[in-house]
């Protein structure tokens, strides 16, 4: 008797895919903002560069969970898209708050208008996939 491996359930069956895609895009520009600002210039602006390189490992790990499929990493990405959105509506909020405590933006400053709101749009819009896809998604 052979061992049947089962393939995990998708999750980038339509929208899931342009997620994946956005997810992706926003992956590259925080990682890569993040990694140039805190080699250059992590002295200016510690907390801001910080938050914009945990945005990226964030976006990393929701792509990963996209990817991967399966209810189990549904679940995951829904946890970190809820974290996602939470750290969007905080960040966003304090930067409007006391922007001193920026001296420069991160990538949820102000909810991600230097991302074209990008920022609060895509973990509303993931989460509501994910949400939706539940016990739908194919294999």
């Amino acid at each position: 008797m052979t061992a049947v491996e089962e393939k995990p359930a998708r999750l980038i069956s339509g929208p899931g895919m342009l997620l994946v895609w956005l997810y992706g895009v926003m992956v590259v520009g925080a990682v890569s903002r993040s990694a140039y600002q805190i080699a250059t210039e992590f002295d200016r602006a510690p907390l801001a560069y910080s938050l914009s390189a945990v945005a990226g490992l964030v976006y990393g790990f929701i792509t990963y969970t996209l990817i991967r499929g399966g209810e189990t990493a549904r679940r995951a990405a829904l946890v970190c898209c809820a974290a996602e959105l939470a750290g969007v509506l905080v960040v966003g909020t304090w930067t409007l708050a006391d922007s001193s405590a920026f001296p420069d933006a991160t990538v949820w400053s102000d909810y991600g208008m230097g991302y074209v709101f990008i920022p609060v749009l895509l973990p509303l819009s993931a989460l509501y996939w994910l949400r939706r896809s539940r016990g739908r998604v194919t294999p």
